[in-house]
């Protein structure tokens, strides 16, 4: 995932309770703080916490370590709502976490009839990335909506559908086969605003019937059944961090 950053040293004594940020200045002035081994001179020295050593007063400091990132990917079944908790008592994707997985939060939304992939993590800044419409992240869903949606409206969807009369980003849509009156499409969009699937079908008088997200970035649902999952492999987290770097 992201590189470790290096935080100045007086700050990280004020985090860790060692003395306020004044107080680390003065340490430092009068020779009582040691990097490596190495007297520290500059109150806006850094250091690397977990890599660098760092004593005050010939007393080592330990800083808490944030904790390694765990990225999830679940199948969030229909009729669950995409929450830690809710007040009405209906199924969360709380109760589909994997067991000892820790402190974790998913990762953007699914509707509540919608299923598909989740993404769950415990790194709070990935999940914003992943989120931010800016790092260009596709999401890919197959969408069933009823009645057979016309080429035109793909080409203007593409462009960028207009939900209420706000234009959203262009996004990638082609059909995949009819059954009856309903048709199966393939949806991709990096925008993802609240039902903006549903939405956007409707402003051309189509009526979702039914989404799946099988595609985030370049992790995939693969064959997990629904409420199952599992962890994300070193190379899809490399990939998704190489995706939000942008």
């Amino acid at each position: 995932m992201q590189e470790p950053q290096k935080v100045r040293i007086n700050k990280l004594l004020s985090q860790a309770g060692v003395a306020s940020r004044r107080e680390a200045e003065k340490l430092i002035h009068a020779g009582s703080v040691i990097l490596n081994g190495k007297t520290v001179t500059e109150p806006g020295q850094t250091m690397l916490p977990g890599t660098d050593h760092l004593t005050v007063e010939g007393r080592k400091i330990r800083f808490h370590q944030a904790p390694k990132t765990k990225v999830y990917a679940l199948y969030k079944p229909r009729n669950c709502i995409t929450s830690l908790n809710d007040p009405e008592g209906r199924r969360t994707v709380k109760d589909f976490f994997p067991r000892d997985a820790g402190r974790l939060f998913p990762v953007g939304r699914l509707d509540y009839d919608a299923e598909g992939l989740l993404l769950l993590t415990n790194d709070g800044m990935l999940a914003h990335r992943l989120m931010h419409p800016n790092h260009k992240v596709w999401k890919s869903y197959f969408v069933k909506v009823k009645g057979m949606v016309s080429e035109q409206v793909l080409r203007t969807l593409r462009k960028g559908p207009k939900i209420s009369g706000r234009k959203h980003q262009p996004l990638r849509v082609k059909s995949l086969h009819t059954v009856n009156d309903k048709m199966w499409l393939e949806v991709s969009l990096r925008e993802g605003s609240n039902q903006q699937i549903k939405k956007m079908f409707l402003e051309s008088g189509h009526r979702v019937l039914k989404i799946k997200r099988f595609k985030i970035g370049r992790v995939e649902l693969g064959d997990l059944a629904p409420g199952s999952s599992r962890i994300l492999t070193s190379e899809e987290l490399e990939e998704l961090s190489r995706e939000t770097d942008g």
